[in-house]
């Protein structure tokens, strides 16, 4: 690879500028003159800070303009978590309106398909400009000449690490072995050094050391920034860690992790079940620990890109999904209204006012307390401790039949019993879990890394009509990346 055409072609394809864009745009991940501040002010560093979040918002188009096909248009969680799953389709009345979206419900995709490109794009920019924020905060020179104060560096340097973990979270879990990028790549030889896979240990590692050097930086308080109070905060970091145990099957690590997040008490289940999710309870609710903050009227746009697509007839529950909540189940109708065809979860209202607006307020949610204790109760199961796992399902169930109705009338009497404390029948108590997180996490982008997670992806969608195979454990490596990057890149088994 000797010519600047192939340079800039592997760049492109593998740090993910997507193999549709012009091979003469500055790629992903590398650092090119007009970026470089020679002079940086202390509003650069904070922009750099404040720029690494939006990889994880539903906003359209922060990559790209309306690139359906490269999979751009925003980001493609509800597509590689939620319809994979068998929770959603795309739209309610099935058309071929953005086809290779329905590939995902049958897994009839190829490596080429759009959403692949799309999810690796959006991660892989979050890293560049992670990497990016850390290279400032950890340069003594730059931190010297800004004046930065050292709380406010601290509290920075812990955001980006955070971040730079999560977006390697969801490329480990989607992709297996990835590339590891951990600075700004400043020539070619640092993107063709950056353009190989490493194993997915070595991703696993990482992001424990990111998290690990996250945790000391940020302040002991609910909220790292009582003005931003989206920011990554110290739970946020526990949280994460917890997570990265359970799904690493270290189950005394996560009950640690949940313990020291406990001992906090900054968290606790809402009495509503659709707090969470209520515009109205914005950051003032008791259950939110990580959420990605959109904002109306703001330039460059910030909305939930989301309930645009909603809209349009996009996002819809299968009847799987449906038949899955047990007779009055509330978190049902908070969750989506069949005969209106509303997913409140996402509008963030119990009205269709937010339906076709791409510029909506409501946050995309990525950890919540209830997601937390469920991972405690599964953490609690594998360890022998079975009525304490049921004890937490119950308490999740509890909140729920307790919640008015989202048309306001209390739940009937009988609904969402306990279960039966005085089970010590595994398997039996893990069906329960199982049904569980599936019926409390709907539509929140969980249930096909759970599915995969517990080795249950190929029964369950099998068991309704989808050919999946051994091989979509993993998802593939967009093809452009492996067909541009010269054999550097090498595609998952079975693609």
């Amino acid at each position: 690879m000797k010519s600047t055409y192939k340079f800039i072609a592997l760049l492109v394809i593998i740090l993910g500028a997507g193999c549709k864009k012009e091979l003469n745009k500055a790629p992903i991940g590398l650092i090119t003159p007009d970026q470089i501040s020679t002079d940086p002010k202390l509003g650069t560093v904070s922009s750099s800070v404040t720029s690494s979040y939006k990889l994880l918002a539903s906003t359209l188009n922060i990559i790209g303009q309306w690139g359906w096909d490269d999979g751009t248009v925003l980001r493609n969680d509800f597509i590689l978590q939620d319809i994979a799953s068998g929770d959603m389709q795309k739209k309610w009345n099935p058309d071929g309106d953005q086809a290779w979206m329905d590939e995902f419900s049958k897994f009839n995709f190829t490596a080429s398909n759009g959403g692949f490109n799309g999810q690796w794009s959006y991660d892989f920019e979050g890293i560049s400009r992670c990497n990016k924020a850390i290279s400032y905060l950890t340069d003594d020179a730059v931190v010297s000449k800004i004046g930065i104060a050292p709380t406010l560096r601290n509290r920075m340097l812990g955001e980006v690490y955070f971040l730079r973990a999560f977006y390697y979270f969801d490329l480990v879990n989607n992709f297996g072995d990835t590339p590891l990028l951990l600075k700004p790549l400043k020539d070619f030889n640092d993107a063709y050094e950056a353009a190989k896979r490493v194993p997915k240990a070595q991703i696993w590692a990482q992001i424990s050391a990111d998290l690990a050097a996250a945790k000391p930086l940020l302040p002991n308080s609910k909220y790292s920034d009582d003005t931003d109070k989206w920011r990554v905060s110290k739970g946020a970091v526990l949280a994460l860690q917890a997570k990265v145990a359970l799904y690493n099957q270290k189950w005394q690590e996560v009950l640690t992790n949940i313990a020291e997040l406990e001992a906090s008490n900054f968290y606790s289940l809402n009495s509503n079940y659709f707090d969470s999710f209520n515009l109205a309870k914005k950051f003032s609710d008791n259950e939110v620990i990580f959420a990605y903050n959109h904002q109306s009227a703001q330039t460059p746009a910030m909305g939930n890109g989301i309930c645009a697509l909603a809209g349009w007839g996009f996002i819809a529950p299968t009847s799987n999904f449906i038949s899955a909540f047990e007779p009055n189940d509330p978190r049902l109708g908070y969750t989506v209204d069949v005969s209106k065809q509303n997913v409140y979860k996402i509008f963030g209202e119990l009205t269709d006012h937010n339906k076709g607006n791409e510029d909506a307020a409501s946050n995309k949610i990525y950890i919540r307390w209830a997601d937390v204790l469920l991972w405690k109760s599964e953490a609690l199961l594998e360890t022998g401790n079975y009525s304490g796992a049921i004890v937490l399902i119950n308490s999740i169930r509890a909140r729920a039949r307790n919640s008015v109705t989202a048309s306001g009338t209390a739940t009937p009497a009988g609904t969402l019993p306990d279960r039966d404390v005085t089970v010590t029948n595994k398997t039996q108590v893990k069906n329960w879990l199982v049904q569980e997180r599936r019926v409390e996490l709907g539509f929140e982008s969980q249930r096909f890394n759970d599915l995969k997670r517990w080795g249950l992806a190929k029964d369950f969608l099998k068991s309704v009509g989808v050919n999946f195979q051994d091989r979509n454990y993993v998802y593939p490596i967009p093809q452009g990346e492996v067909d541009k990057s010269g054999g550097t890149i090498t595609q998952n088994p079975g693609y």
